[in-house]
């Protein structure tokens, strides 16, 4: 979906940290119901605290730590990986900004961060605020008092901290980028002005293995945080005598400005990361500390395959998946006026189909399809994530490459990721019958892991092919 009417972005690169302001860009549009003056507060009259979007900034950082993605990461960030045919991971969270009235964001990137940093400058430049950008991209950078890049997400809000004190707010939202999930968190912030807490952390109600990856808080019955362990080491174990339950954390924070001053400048300077070393230092100095529990769909996209799995449970449009078609909470990107899909005699049944592709008859189940790609005569895909094609390839074959961008007639593909701008010659088959687990192979241009084969962005695979 195209932004609504009121975002506009700048970008600050590396060379414009001379303590001067970049240029903006000229803006346009966003959702209707923040173009309005907010002249009737009658909802919030028996809050002490003053409405939360008016205070509050998001933080959003465009790649993590011991990412489990590559080769899908190899050229770009977590954040920017396609998602569900037309889309990037970095969407869902500024759509949750957008969709929970948040009018400032500020996404902090590092890591292979010009596919990212392109990207969000695309489709988030036409929104803003009267003069006021939605949307400020802090590229890492160098000064005079900072010669590395950002050690971590601690180092990088503190090394940034003059730049996000220019937007006059009370609290900061701090994100993660690169998952997938929609939350109000107009409710977070409630819950964290009504307890005048100095950090409110989100975490799921519903508790699963891989959930303890982001470390586990312990809270009491009032939803105070009395405890943390991150995984695997564990970091701050307090007293407790009160009753108290375990819940799996997101990376997800409000933080109230003074306090996150204090423990980044005089508590913690040292620290550079914000869950393992920031949060624990708080609850052991005693500041309030209280969980908001989750219980929606999330994903947090650490390995590929949780990356693969999201993307097969969005073709369901059920409950338990992430609802590409709610109309209540929309996914905004990046609008690039392609032509519809042709589809020519082709059968195809519970899958997503992105813009612009060429569907010639061939046989597509379950499966996610991404812009622009073109499938030949006879090709059967199942089960698989086709990223698509970056440009359209001018002609039906380039002179120096006989295998035109797309899927090639009479290939077959099975359970695979096929990254952007990949040419399968014709009669290929990634099947992987013998049921191989773990395969590195990335000479020839594919891996495979936990029994999903990864074809590599550009990779070419001869006619004739057997994976």
């Amino acid at each position: 979906m195209s932004l609504p009417t009121w975002l506009s972005l700048k970008i600050k690169s590396p060379h414009e940290y001379s303590y001067k302001p970049s240029s903006r860009l000229i803006p346009s549009s966003i959702p209707s119901k923040l173009n309005l003056p907010c002249t009737n507060h009658s909802e919030y009259q028996n809050i002490l605290c003053p409405p939360p979007d008016q205070n509050v900034a998001a933080i959003v950082f465009g790649d993590g730590s011991n990412s489990r993605l590559y080769p899908l990461t190899k050229r770009r960030s977590e954040a920017a990986l396609p998602i569900a045919g037309n889309y990037r991971l970095i969407d869902a969270v500024i759509s949750n900004c957008i969709n929970s009235n948040i009018k400032k964001i500020y996404a902090l990137t590092q890591f292979n961060s010009a596919s990212l940093n392109s990207h969000l400058s695309r489709a988030y430049s036409c929104a803003h605020i009267g003069n006021e950008a939605l949307v400020d991209v802090i590229a890492a950078y160098q000064s005079p008092e900072g010669k590395g890049w950002f050690q971590g997400t601690a180092d990088a809000i503190r090394r940034c901290l003059w730049v996000l004190e220019e937007y006059p707010i009370v609290d900061f939202l701090v994100l993660p980028g690169y998952h997938l999930y929609k939350m109000d968190f107009q409710e977070l912030l409630k819950v964290h002005c009504n307890n005048k807490a100095d950090i409110t952390v989100a975490v799921l109600s519903r508790r699963t293995d891989k959930d303890k990856e982001l470390g586990t808080f312990q809270v009491n019955s009032e939803n105070q945080v009395i405890s943390f362990k991150d995984n695997p080491e564990i970091r701050v174990v307090q007293n407790s005598h009160i009753s108290q339950d375990k819940y799996a954390g997101m990376d997800i924070y409000v933080v109230n400005k003074d306090a996150m001053i204090k423990l980044l400048t005089e508590y913690h300077p040292m620290a550079n990361d914000f869950r393992r070393e920031v949060v624990p230092g708080a609850i052991s100095l005693g500041m309030n500390v209280y969980a908001h529990k989750f219980s929606g769909y999330w994903e947090d996209m650490r390995s590929i395959e949780a990356y693969y799995q999201a993307n097969m449970e969005s073709i369901k449009n059920t409950k338990k998946a992430y609802s590409l078609y709610d109309k209540d909470s929309p996914l905004y990107t990046l609008p690039r006026h392609l032509p519809p899909t042709q589809i020519t005699d082709a059968a195809i049944t519970d899958s997503v189909i992105g813009d612009g592709c060429f569907l010639n008859k061939c046989k597509i189940r379950g499966t996610v399809v991404g812009m622009r790609t073109r499938v030949g005569d006879g090709a059967i895909i199942e089960d698989s994530v086709i990223m698509g094609s970056d440009t359209y390839q001018s002609g039906r074959a380039e002179e120096d490459i006989h295998i035109p961008i797309g899927i090639g007639e009479g290939s077959q593909i099975k359970k695979a990721i096929i990254d952007k701008n990949v040419r399968i010659g014709k009669n290929v088959k990634i099947l992987n019958k013998e049921n191989v687990q773990e395969c590195n192979n990335e000479a020839n241009g594919y891996i495979i892991t936990k029994g999903i084969v990864v074809i590599m962005k550009g990779a070419i695979i001869p006619d004739g092919s057997i994976l």
